[in-house]
């Protein structure tokens, strides 16, 4: 299996609606598990409390809701960086991540020579699109 990192997003109560959102974007499988699976009752168990999106294109990202009692962690100071070479797609991404929420830095070609973009979607996640161009 080897060793993976993947970015663990915690929301308030919009996991769901996020994750499902994230699928719909980036495509993949999308497992959800809820407070209720786990023996939960009352109005925490529709709650998630574990949700994994996998892609075709191996990207893997994770999420749940805060229960009740607990604090939510701060992601402040914590972005989502997607990258490649695959121009058409990224775009597309960015273009659908950020509806809804705003653009900080358009997607555009960058003193670096890549397209870069930063955008904050409508569940305050921020993410970072670069695209890579050819290098000679």
């Amino acid at each position: 299996m080897g060793i993976h990192l993947n970015p663990y997003l915690h929301f308030a109560d919009s996991a769901r609606d996020a994750m499902e959102h994230y699928r719909d974007v980036l495509g993949g499988t999308l497992n959800v598990m809820t407070f209720g699976d786990m023996g939960a009752e009352g109005p925490e168990a529709t709650g998630v409390m574990h949700a994994q999106l996998e892609t075709e294109q191996g990207l893997v990202l994770m999420a749940s809701d805060t229960p009740p009692g607990m604090d939510r962690p701060s992601g402040s100071s914590v972005s989502v960086s997607l990258s490649g070479d695959d121009g058409d797609r990224l775009r597309d991404w960015f273009a659908r991540l950020s509806d809804g929420g705003t653009v900080s830095v358009p997607l555009e070609k960058q003193m670096w020579g890549d397209e870069f973009g930063q955008c904050t979607d409508r569940f305050g996640v921020t993410w970072l699109v670069n695209i890579a161009q050819p290098r000679d």
